[in-house]
């Protein structure tokens, strides 16, 4: 299990930060002017050279997400200028996307950032600009609500690419865009001119999600467990019940794949948050707000603390918790993770995901004297320290990736190995989460603004 250096604070991380800035300026740079338009989105290196392969363009908005956040920590003129223009040249697509569940990874990640520097007065005030960032949102927030499939109970879902059967764990990060939408007046307009509230859709995946991806030690079937999570939850498209759990880049439905166990403890740490900004008369007829933070916060706890057990040391969890070669490996959880073992690779990319999900949890608890709140928000530091330190932190000049050891599909067998697993590449989703959790510390330590998804005032 990880073991949370209890003197650990935000400005401890500062040699770190400092070194992790100047890695990452000319890496997204480059990206971002060499990348040949025509190749695709970068997804994952081969011998550290960036390539495209995916089943969706979901990680576009990473990349400029990436040299947005870049300007922010640093104020490099350069990196914005290459954050708003490729924005506004190549997102647009995405905007409208009905195909996908990826709004949140890509439109809040580049206009949802944009956004917040301008009203944090970080950027010149331009009215029509930030009305364009705005107008986006609240696009992609309408579009992505109306991706959405309904349960025999008389919840719904925004279902993901694999169909209205399908409920990803991973969506939980894209109801910030419904939650954007909600915040900027936005609603769905349905059939009849039918007004359908994004707060309703976002609040109702949320606790679909919490029902029926996280488990709770309950007995659901006889591997349930606290806080393990499903990747896939599947439901008869015909009447709306729910049949069973399953994976696309997980072991099995019965084992955590860790990517996805990080989805939730982000999405759920995050959400808290964002409903301290609503009004109790828009959350009463959902539930109220004392039941809906009840349940919300039963998930990121149940995931975070999982994850704090079933992962080694250092905090860096292997790719999924059944993985069959872990069995080789001894007591691995009692040892720092191992990249360049034999038998089954790490994911640095679940690690800085995770690690922001512990940071926003902890801080959430503590503000409400909490004494948990503190154990998970330096678990989540030293999640974070790990990764700014050897071997993670790419410090090669001719490696495009940030962060090294990240996977993306091991049962496809999609990621590059030279050894027996992979090891040594990045991907893009890790080198975003990565720095973006560095911007949330680094704000930490200077006592500046709280980094959030709806920040700025």
């Amino acid at each position: 299990m990880v073991d949370i250096d209890k003197e650990m604070e935000a400005a401890s991380l500062g040699a770190g930060l400092d070194r992790l800035w100047a890695l990452s300026g000319p890496k997204v740079k480059h990206l971002c002017t060499d990348y040949p338009a025509d190749a695709g989105t970068p997804v994952f290196t081969i011998d550290g050279s960036y390539t495209s392969r995916g089943w969706t363009e979901w990680t576009e908005g990473f990349l400029y997400g990436w040299v947005i956040l870049h300007f922010d920590a640093t104020g490099d003129e350069e990196a914005l200028e290459l954050g708003r223009s490729l924005t506004r040249d190549r997102m647009a697509p995405h905007l409208t996307h009905t195909g996908v569940h990826d709004h949140g990874f890509n439109n809040v990640s580049t206009f949802g950032n944009l956004r917040r520097l301008m009203l944090e007065g970080r950027t010149p005030l331009d009215a029509w600009e930030l009305a364009f960032y705005e107008q986006a949102l609240r696009v992609s927030g309408a579009v992505q609500a109306s991706r959405w499939a309904e349960t025999a109970s008389g919840g719904g879902y925004i279902y993901s690419f694999n169909g209205p059967h399908s409920l990803f764990c991973d969506t939980i990060r894209s109801v910030r865009a419904l939650m954007v939408g909600h915040q900027l007046g936005q609603v769905l307009m349905g059939e009849n001119d039918e007004r359908i509230s994004l707060l309703r859709r976002g609040v109702e995946h949320a606790a679909t999600t919490a029902e029926y991806n996280v488990y709770y030690a309950e007995d659901r079937d006889i591997y349930d467990e606290w806080g393990r999570v499903a990747h896939e939850s599947t439901f008869n498209s015909n009447d709306g019940s729910y049949r069973a759990p399953s994976t696309q880049q997980g072991y099995s439905p019965f084992t955590t794949w860790t990517r996805g166990l990080a989805w939730v403890m982000a999405g759920y740490a995050e959400l808290l948050e964002f409903l301290d900004t609503v009004d109790d008369e828009a959350l009463d007829p959902l539930g109220g707000r004392a039941a809906i933070e009840a349940w919300m916060l039963r998930a990121a706890r149940a995931s975070c603390d999982f994850y704090l057990d079933n992962t080694p040391t250092d905090g860096i969890p292997y790719w999924d918790t059944g993985a069959p070669g872990l069995v080789h490996l001894g007591d691995y959880l009692d040892r720092p993770a191992e990249p360049h073992n034999q038998y089954e690779p790490v994911d640095s990319s679940a690690a800085a995901i995770g690690a922001q999900g512990l940071i926003r949890l902890g801080r959430y608890l503590m503000a409400r004297s909490d004494p948990e709140g503190n154990r998970y928000y330096q678990a989540g530091l030293t999640v974070l320290h790990t990764l700014l330190g050897d071997p993670y932190l790419s410090t090669d000049p001719d490696h495009q990736g940030l962060l090294l050891h990240g996977v993306y599909h091991r049962p496809r067998g999609w990621d590059h190995a030279t050894g027996a697993v992979p090891s040594g590449e990045s991907v893009l989703w890790g080198d975003y989460h990565l720095v973006e959790a560095a911007l949330l510390v680094q704000r930490l330590a200077n006592d500046d603004p709280y980094y959030t998804f709806f920040g700025g005032s």
